[in-house]
């Protein structure tokens, strides 16, 4: 029975190949969309899901009191691990964890000749129990003198890996640079860990050299724990939310736990409470995934059912010789599953070309191997596809009563008119809501790339230098800054990007007991101000000398919530050091547009571990050539790597970027396949109507006429759902705004292009049908058939 099923359903494709490539060509576009989404989606799904505890493996966060508005980190107390396994029931690992993507520089890895940049992760003694990360040869950390490498690291340093062992590489790092004694070489972690590194070390090294981690008030690590198989994780979390209390009266940090594998998707917090994150772009594709499926859907609907003109004795000879409902509702729902299946075929080849775009677009290495459960995952999609585009038309066609099928007098019930309207009024309320969101997300990255930022970012290059003897830093700051076609040379540890320090603590003469203020500190090198540009309120800049080691510059909103009056030469005192306040800087945006400039404050040194160059206008390339050449002289054998400013500055729109680049694929390919959809409408609507056109033709209508007449009704539906579009799709986006605490407005420019552009659209899709159809011989049109 199936076979026979599958083999009409393979003949009446073949018979109308009009409708065939129609809806071929919409369920292979709307399932390669699908697809490759879901194939995003699942990526990032799995992103630290590797660990095999991972039911049990929790991250302990920091809600901080900051004048009122509770700030969320990862950063914990350097004692908090160790704390909480001894002393509070339900852990039963804890671990102290100082990633390497907390240095801002990779440190540099020294074995005989080979010197390669290695991120180096300091570890206490329970992480091996509380992550997953094989030991390949050796041991775990003895001592503070210990080093474990990863193989990889391994394999570039070792004729085999199991040579490491016992081996002694250097490690230069800051303060952490020395000696090391190879103990064990581990494997690497996943491609799908978020923290990568290649050295471990022992977390006590970390306390010794950075005795301020002992204290309570402190946070840079982050904690991981381990909890019992029969915890229960809300008590828990009462039960060490309170914990610092217990070591500091006066802190107003408290304690909360996170799934480890959950933080990558659901990262961000506002005022102390979970508030989404990159879930919310896996759940914007995952709809926009369904959606694009839905039109695909609604294509083969509105065409299935506006040919049934076509099916109507057939319909009726099959039922008169005894084939039930069952059975044709059967062979109708095969055809819309065989065609999904050529469209799945089709799919996967257009996910093959075009991979390596979305690829690039994402930043991610997907692949599409045959495996049992992606195949599985494509044929579900696709069956389902089949099933949903299907079952309207085959319960529509397999209703008609045999007499009436049989003598054609088939009408059009106004039920069914109006249920193709609605669903080609809904196709082109996602499609005017795409073009809608497009504009928007553009506008808003233009205004990003072109806001004014309160500093300078052209012509600005930079660079990291081995950290070591601060001498032989400062020379080749020296020598860099005398070399031609270039301007100014300045030195950082903090940029403008988001990358600084944070403290409290502060004191200064007038202070209340009720300012309770968190600063960023930016510490940066002599000039650096300077050269990129920030400028200044009032006061000077650093001396250029030491005097500038007890010295410091505020801006004007850390100034304004610290009530100051005539900041000038007057004095703040943190760490045990009192400084002077010598500038105020003129507020600038130093982090993401996401985020309101808070109170920062700048402190200079001789130099630092990051050069900053001021390249003259026209001399990129040459001067670029000269810095490789000084720097692989000074540092050699490491290969000099360098980054614009101004790059940085984008990077951190990198998420925000690919939704913009994806939107806008996904929603002109949304549009692709709503218009033909309504192609094939507007086809089949000029093929029913010949007649009539014919007898219009022949009373004396003109072309324009004709072509209004078969075009009205399309303008009608595309106005209602701009209608309906404009309001839904300008509230979604005035949402989206208001993420940026600086954001464009949203004005009837967006609205009046958005218009335009779908009457064009809607004009091109269906004029050709239209203009063709009123040229046609009314002879022709009129002749019996």
């Amino acid at each position: 029975m199936f076979n026979g099923i599958f083999t009409a359903a393979w003949r009446n494709l073949r018979k109308d190949r009009l409708f065939t490539l129609l809806n071929l060509l919409g369920l292979s576009t709307g399932l390669a969309c699908a697809l490759l989404i879901f194939l995003w989606v699942r990526d990032e799904k799995q992103i630290n899901h590797f660990n095999t505890k991972d039911d049990r493996l929790y991250q302990v966060l920091v809600n901080l009191n900051d004048n009122g508005q509770i700030a969320t980190m990862d950063h914990t107390q350097g004692l908090l691990a160790q704390s909480l396994k001894n002393e509070v029931s339900g852990v039963e690992y804890a671990a102290s964890v100082l990633p390497a993507s907390w240095f801002r520089n990779s440190g540099v890895l020294t074995f005989g000749d080979n010197h390669l940049k290695a991120g180096g992760q300091f570890i206490s003694k329970d992480f091996f129990d509380v992550f997953t990360c094989k030991i390949l040869y050796g041991n775990a950390l003895a001592d503070k003198q210990s080093i474990m490498i990863s193989d990889r690291m391994a394999q570039k340093l070792f004729p085999q890996e199991q040579d490491a062992i016992g081996k002694s590489i250097h490690w230069e790092q800051g303060e952490f640079s020395g000696d090391y004694g190879i103990s064990g070489v581990f494997q690497a972690p996943p491609a799908n860990a978020t923290e990568q590194y290649d050295l471990l070390l022992d977390y006590q090294l970390v306390l010794e050299k950075r005795e301020g981690l002992t204290k309570w008030y402190n946070f840079d690590p982050s904690t991981f724990i381990i909890v019992n198989k029969d915890a229960d994780i809300t008590a828990l979390q009462k039960r060490i939310k309170d914990f610092v209390k217990t070591k500091d009266k006066e802190t107003g940090a408290t304690l909360l736990l996170t799934k480890y594998s959950d933080f990558y998707l659901y990262n961000k917090y506002e005022n102390g409470k979970q508030s989404g994150g990159r879930i919310a772009y896996v759940k914007l594709f995952s709809l926009i995934a369904l959606f694009i499926l839905i039109i695909a859907c609604i294509n083969f609907m509105n065409l299935s059912t506006a040919k049934a003109a076509t099916r109507v004795k057939e319909v009726g000879v099959k039922k008169v010789v005894g084939a039930s409902r069952g059975i044709l509702i059967l062979q109708y729902l095969s055809e819309s599953v065989l065609l999904s299946m050529l469209a799945l075929l089709l799919a996967v080849g257009l996910i093959i070309c075009f991979l390596p775009i979305f690829n690039h677009i994402t930043g991610k290495q997907l692949q599409i191997w045959p495996s049992p459960s992606l195949a599985l995952s494509f044929l579900g999609i696709t069956i389902l596809t089949g099933v949903v585009a299907g079952s309207y038309p085959a319960l529509y066609l397999s209703g008609f009563k045999p007499a009436l099928a049989l003598k054609g007098k088939l009408r059009t019930a106004f039920g069914e008119v109006m249920t193709r309207k609605g669903l080609v009024i809904f196709q082109f309320v996602l499609s005017v809501s795409f073009i809608i969101a497009i504009l928007i997300v553009y506008k808003q990255m233009q205004y990003i790339q072109n806001r004014n930022l309160g500093y300078n970012r052209s012509n600005l290059v930079h660079f990291e230098v081995p950290t070591g003897q601060e001498d032989n830093m400062a020379s080749f700051l020296d020598l860099v800054k005398n070399q031609p076609g270039i301007q100014d040379a300045s030195s950082y540890n903090h940029d403008f990007t988001g990358n600084h320090g944070g403290l409290g603590g502060l004191t200064w003469l007038g202070k209340t007991d009720n300012t309770d203020l968190s600063f960023s500190n930016l510490e940066v090198g002599y000039g650096f101000l300077e050269i990129m540009g920030v400028q200044l309120k009032e006061g000077r800049y650093f001396s250029r000398d030491s005097r500038a080691d007890n010295e410091i510059i505020f801006n004007e909103t850390a100034i304004r919530e610290m009530g100051i009056k005539d900041p000038i030469g007057k004095s703040v005192r943190f760490w045990g050091r009192e400084k002077v306040i010598i500038g105020i800087a003129k507020d600038f945006n130093y982090e993401s547009l996401y985020e309101t400039v808070k109170p920062a404050f700048f402190q200079s040194y001789k130099v630092m571990p990051n050069f900053v160059v001021k390249i003259a206008p026209g001399k990129d390339e040459a001067t670029m050539q000269l810095l490789k050449k000084l720097y692989e002289q000074h540092f050699q054998g490491l290969t000099f790597d360098y980054k614009y400013v101004d790059e940085d500055y984008q990077a951190m729109y990198a998420s925000e970027r690919r939704v913009s680049d994806l939107s806008r694929y996904f929603g002109g390919l949304t549009i692709l396949i709503s218009c033909l959809g309504l192609f094939g409408l507007a086809a089949f609507t000029a093929q029913r109507r010949q007649k009539e056109i014919g007898i219009r033709k022949v009373i004396g209508a003109s072309t324009g006429n004709i072509v209004r007449l078969l075009s009205a009704d399309y303008f009608k539906l595309i106005g209602i759902a701009m209608l309906i579009a404009f309001p839904l799709a300008g509230w979604m986006m005035f949402l989206w705004l208001q993420t940026f605490a600086y954001r464009i407005q949203i004005g009837a420019d967006v609205y009046c292009m958005a218009g335009i552009a779908t009457l064009l659209i809607t004009f091109t899709t269906i004029s050709y049908q239209s203009i063709k159809a009123a040229f046609t011989n009314p002879v022709k049109s009129l002749q019996a058939e």
